[in-house]
């Protein structure tokens, strides 16, 4: 999960529309690639030159143009210059901390979104902003690195006779929303695990690095959780929203991603739950585990004390000559073996006590 970001203050005291990029340089170079398609062909290329896309925003077959690697400031800059990209929206983009959001731009729909995904190698969420800038006829979306989620979709454009083929823009805005939800559910099930794992070390044997477990949970699900209640009411609105760009037909399928979103913010609103339960457990499974540690030494200690007590009588030094009491047992010949016998009596009969009652 990103840590807390404070490369804002380079954007502090700038006019509105300023271009800034805020993030982490992910690529090293910003790439471009185009798919043209209808139902009756597709063209797939990367663009060396800008100037080859630009075509794309007159032209009438549907056009995906896919940014990857938003620190070129001004490469933002020539693509919002020429698609007429809004000055603020181009802001945004380039804001890589900017919340989920939907504006309507007349003719265009902005959308920014958060794009989730379990990293296996430090076990942890990770996170990235995806912008997409909607008109009827091409779709332009920025990204900071390439992800493979959107692999199905571009196979899906290859193949001929698809539905994404025989539908426009809008129908493509959809399947990239749903690709970006539909990881939600895969990053979930993965911290559902890590959930359980550490519910079971809470119980079994829990340790400092249990605690940090714990926090590691809690702060990867509230950045879960900030994601993903915007995007809700941007999808939301994109249901509600009476604009010629959405048609009728795909208004369905947005309300089947509106519905898988709630599924995830539920889902998330449990495990927080979970989670916040987790700090009383730990403290609960410590505390259990000092009051097993006394009970041990308390019962070690109660059947040392007779035994300390006998040990200490016949530890006494008398001289029988000096004195008119006498302790037969020091000169009898099974005196010694007699008191280890007893001793080991009491102490028999005080754990079979102790076992019988239940205390251990």
């Amino acid at each position: 999960m990103p840590r807390r970001s404070r490369r804002t203050q380079k954007k502090a005291g700038a006019s509105p529309g300023t271009l800034v990029y805020i993030g982490e340089k992910k690529v090293d170079q910003p790439v471009v690639t185009l798919f043209v398609y209808n139902n009756e062909r597709y063209q797939e290329r990367q663009v060396e030159r800008l100037e080859e896309i630009y075509p794309c925003r007159t032209n009438p077959p549907t056009s995906w143009i896919n940014v990857t690697g938003l620190h070129d400031v001004r490469l933002l800059e020539e693509l919002g210059g020429h698609f007429k990209i809004h000055p603020l929206a181009l802001e945004d983009i380039a804001n890589t901390t900017q919340r989920p959001k939907l504006e309507e731009h007349g003719d265009h729909l902005f959308v920014v979104l958060k794009l989730l995904k379990y990293d296996e190698p430090s076990g942890g969420i990770t996170g990235q902003q995806v912008s997409i800038w909607m008109t009827s006829n091409y779709l332009l979306s920025f990204e900071e690195n390439h992800e493979d989620i959107f692999d199905p979709l571009r196979e899906r454009i290859r193949t001929a006779g698809s539905q994404v083929r025989r539908c426009g823009t809008d129908y493509l805005l959809y399947r990239l929303l749903d690709a970006v939800v539909d990881h939600y559910f895969l990053a979930l099930d993965k911290l559902g695990e890590r959930i359980d794992a550490v519910e079971d070390e809470l119980i079994e044997q829990p340790t400092k690095d249990t605690l940090r477990a714990i926090y590691s949970l809690k702060r990867e699900l509230l950045f879960l959780r900030k994601s993903t209640w915007p995007l809700r009411e941007v999808i939301s609105e994109l249901t509600r929203i009476e604009s010629p760009l959405i048609k009728d037909a795909t208004l369905v399928f947005l309300r089947d991603v509106y519905d898988h979103t709630v599924r995830v913010i539920e889902t998330i609103e449990s495990y927080r739950d979970v989670a916040a339960g987790m700090m009383d457990l730990y403290l609960s499974s410590l505390s259990h585990k000092m009051n097993e540690v006394i009970k041990v030494l308390t019962i070690i200690s109660t059947i040392f004390i007779p035994l300390t007590f006998l040990a200490g009588v016949y530890g006494m030094n008398f001289n029988p000559e000096a004195s008119p009491w006498n302790m037969p047992e020091l000169n009898w010949y099974w005196g010694y073996p007699a008191v280890w016998l007893v001793m080991a009596a009491i102490g028999g009969a005080m754990l079979f006590f102790f076992k019988k009652r239940g205390w251990f």
